[in-house]
């Protein structure tokens, strides 16, 4: 099983509310169907329910699939509300994510584009 998730190709997160009863084959199951995505592919796939403080998190690891699921004792998630959208994050946004800060950060400076002297 992997263990370093750093250099996965894309971080899928489910916006709203998700059923935390789906276990592997539902949620696979809702990210092809309903997102058109392939669980199967070099993904990380996360899942929230109503309450913010518990998230799932699904990945094929070549020979299966692994899921997370992880409750906090304290605080809550800023998931993103808008219902039945998926967004692919970075790496930073996931951080922020996991650390209970919004996904968009106003006030982080921006990566700068080249420029010519």
């Amino acid at each position: 099983m992997r263990q370093d998730y750093t250099d996965v190709q894309n971080i899928y997160i489910v916006c709203g509310k998700t059923d935390m009863r789906k276990g592997i084959d539902g949620l696979a199951t809702l990210i092809q169907d309903s997102f058109d995505l392939d669980p199967y592919g070099d993904s990380i796939f996360l899942f929230a329910g109503g309450k913010k403080d518990r998230y799932k998190c699904l990945y094929f690891d070549g020979d299966g699939f692994a899921m997370l699921y992880k409750r906090l004792d304290s605080g809550k998630l800023q998931w993103p509300r808008s219902e039945r959208e998926v967004k692919n994050l970075t790496q930073q946004e996931l951080r922020w994510l996991l650390e209970g800060l919004a996904i968009q950060q106003p006030r982080a400076i921006a990566p700068s584009l080249k420029s010519s002297f």
